[in-house]
């Protein structure tokens, strides 16, 4: 026969862990179901207000991205942006990046208010701009380096 503390302390072991099993499911179908939404929710492309001047590109600008480290690039190949870009793993991207961090469509380059900004289009893993991840769309600067994945370029004018 058992001690009666042993068995109590068995019991209080599988009730613990019983708890911990149903807080580890509630979690994983609570951030499910916000990724799903998110995922239902199509970023916008353009958000660029009519109203407000855009890049000047006439005036000299040359705004492009020149590759750092990115698969399927070479080091020191430029990207023209030509008023913007939608950077991502998708064929149908204006850069494909080919890298297994990035996502089908994960980041976009657009000209607004004079200046080229960059913006994570709800990508898992981010978007990064000198070691720093962006949550909202950024202002650039020449010899910003974007970073998605492992990919890295640095942005020019």
């Amino acid at each position: 026969m058992e001690d009666p503390v042993v068995a109590l302390l068995k019991f209080a072991f599988l009730a613990i862990l019983y708890l911990f099993l149903v807080w580890v499911v509630s979690s994983a179908r609570r951030e499910l179901a916000r990724t799903a939404e998110v995922a239902t929710e199509p970023p916008p492309l353009h958000t660029e207000r009519p109203s407000e001047p855009m890049l000047d590109l006439a005036g000299g600008l040359n705004p492009r991205l020149e590759v750092i480290a990115a698969m399927g690039h070479s080091p020191g190949a430029e990207v023209p942006l030509n008023g913007g870009a939608t950077l991502g793993r998708s064929a149908s991207a204006d850069v494909v990046v080919d890298d297994p961090f990035a996502s089908a469509v994960h980041a976009r380059i657009f000209p607004q208010g004079g200046f080229m900004w960059i913006e994570d289009l709800g990508s898992t893993n981010g978007t990064y701009v000198n070691g720093r991840r962006i949550d909202a769309p950024q202002r650039l600067r020449p010899s910003d380096v974007i970073r998605i994945g492992d990919s890295e370029y640095r942005y020019w004018e």
